[in-house]
């Protein structure tokens, strides 16, 4: 079987790492596509990887996987959605685009959803299998556990909180939450991690570093992967954004402030200045474990590292039964769309 890792955003690479290990493993072959806005950050030294889309004409692709929205129609494979994140609040996370012949959900929620799609659209199918990326939280976990243990000593604190807000300048806490942490940092009990998304306000990040730097129990993190930081932390604060059902996923507390959901099972608060209170009452008493058990039994109920291995093998079992079309059959309007977006 011949896969492309179908990468537009630098949040693609730790979501498709994991599938990527499955493929060498079967000893597939396979080749990753990125634009080249992402050739600086490509994290994959001696991996196949290409920025032309004549490159995959050629390649002639079995499947063709993508964490992203949209997928060029013309490419021989089938268009395999994988989703990036897990926020089904979020505009367009159900939004049929009909580029895609098979979606991997990620838990029972989101499956009921597309499979609702599919007995409408009747041109894709849908299979669960888990999310890739979550694989990851397998990978060096007792390392991580056991460096925790030691800065924690090393600093005379108790807990980790992880400060991980959502870039979007309607939905950020980054600007409210500012006194809030220093004034858990003043504390001396928590060692606090912070990390923005790539695309967070400069100013942000300017002044996050520098409360980073006057206090030695706070550390601004740099880098995409967030998983290390998700596995050493106790308590996850942010707003609306989708790390937030990767953390609960974990079975930690989670605070937000002003989040949009509907369905909100974690400790919302809604004023800047409960903050310290919130983060005290969360650790003491987890509030909010029987509300986090429904959220993973429906977002994602599986705990054993193996989604990845479960997605490849529902690609491999939709070639088998369907072949391997030449092309995705779309709308004028679809097509015109793919080649404004890929420049064809």
């Amino acid at each position: 079987m011949k896969v492309v890792l179908f990468c537009q955003n630098a949040y693609c690479f730790e979501i498709m790492r994991p599938i990527m290990a499955v493929l060498k493993e079967r000893k597939f072959t396979y080749t990753w596509f990125i634009t080249s806005k992402l050739t600086s950050l490509f994290p994959f030294e001696e991996e196949p990887v290409t920025e032309s889309l004549q490159d995959l004409i050629a390649f002639k692709s079995d499947a063709i996987i993508c964490p992203g929205n949209e997928v060029p129609h013309y490419l021989r494979g089938i268009k395999v959605q994988i989703f990036h994140g897990l926020a089904g609040e979020k505009k367009g996370h159900f939004r049929i685009r009909h580029y895609f012949d098979l979606y991997l959900t990620q838990g029972p929620y989101f499956t009921s959803r597309f499979k609702e799609f599919q007995k409408r659209y009747k041109n894709f199918e849908v299979a669960e299998t888990g999310w890739s990326k979550l694989d990851a939280y397998t990978r060096n976990k007792s390392i991580l556990l056991e460096e925790k243990k030691a800065l924690l000593h090393s600093l005379g604190a108790d807990k980790v909180l992880l400060y991980a807000p959502t870039f979007s300048p309607s939905l950020t806490s980054a600007a409210h939450f500012k006194s809030q942490l220093e004034a858990l940092a003043t504390t001396g009990k928590f060692i606090i991690n912070i990390k923005f998304h790539d695309l967070m306000a400069k100013a942000f990040i300017d002044y996050y570093k520098a409360l980073s730097e006057r206090y030695p129990n706070v550390f601004f993190k740099e880098g995409r992967d967030i998983v290390a930081q998700f596995i050493v932390a106790d308590l996850l604060i942010s707003d609306t954004s989708s790390v937030i059902y990767e953390f609960l996923l974990l079975d930690k507390p989670v605070i937000t402030l002003n989040n949009i959901s509907e369905n909100i099972r974690w400790d919302d608060i809604k004023n800047p200045e409960e903050l310290s209170t919130a983060v005290i009452n969360n650790l003491k008493t987890d509030p909010f474990k029987k509300q986090r058990a429904a959220v993973i039994a429906a977002y994602h109920p599986y705990h054993d590292g193996k989604s990845s291995e479960r997605m490849v093998d529902a690609i491999k079992n939709y070639i088998s039964k369907n072949g391997v079309p030449e092309k995705r059959n779309l709308s004028l309007f679809r097509k015109y769309k793919i080649n404004k977006i890929f420049k064809r």
